[in-house]
């Protein structure tokens, strides 16, 4: 990681992100690949799988910048976690996945400025860990954006701490970034009402295409 990139980072987004990096090496210790695919300049938007509280560091510890993330307005509770919310720049939706008008001010406002944003299309985690189908949320934000989208996916992070299981320490988690989508690749403006949905859905398809990394034989 470059010194600029350290730079790019506040203080405390910064401690967790090298704490996370930290913990993923010593726990949960998989690969990583594509990174040759993230832009080095200008904003962009990450789209990754959900099956796991795991995902959001995992999709996030490997970008060279302080990124933004979405979560439940629910979990802004006085104290604590407010607090460390706010302090790393977490933007709150509704529980249903929903974008607010006032999520979606700041997420154009971030990627305008060139910062980066991760969105889970499936809204919430998989019961199943098995691929669900997208909101169309995710579609209404790159189309408004009109930034390249990143599709990236987690691999074992269901297995390691899935929705409803218990925390498997040393079970690998693994990601995996896909080729950028340019907005002609995902957003149709002939699609009509049904625009956002089918970027949605061209987004969440590029997803399912990501296969795992090879397992290395030592």
């Amino acid at each position: 990681m470059s010194r600029h990139a350290q730079l790019e980072m506040e203080p405390v987004y910064g401690f967790f992100y090298g704490l996370c990096r930290l913990a993923h090496q010593m726990f949960f210790r998989g690969d990583v690949v594509g990174l040759e695919n993230l832009p080095r300049s200008g904003g962009y938007i990450v789209a990754a799988n959900h099956v796991s509280h795991l995902d959001p560091p995992i999709v996030g510890q490997f970008l060279p910048t302080q990124v933004s993330f979405f979560a439940r307005k629910s979990l802004w509770r006085p104290g604590i976690a407010a607090w460390w919310l706010d302090a790393v720049g977490t933007i709150p939706v509704d529980r249903d996945g929903g974008t607010s008008l006032d999520a979606v001010r700041r997420v154009l406002q971030a990627l305008a400025r060139g910062k980066v944003v991760i969105v889970f299309p499936e809204g919430t985690r998989s019961a199943s860990g098995e691929l669900q189908p997208p909101k169309a949320g995710v579609g209404l934000l790159a189309c408004r954006a009109h930034v390249p989208v990143i599709p990236a996916r987690v691999f074992g992070s269901f297995e390691a701490f899935g929705r409803g299981g218990k925390l498997r320490l040393g079970s690998p988690v693994s990601v995996a970034y896909g080729a950028p989508l340019s907005p002609a690749d995902f957003d149709h403006p002939s699609d009509g009402k049904e625009r956002y949905a089918r970027t949605a859905a061209r987004i969440m398809e590029a997803i399912t295409r990501i296969e795992a990394p090879a397992v290395r034989v030592i």
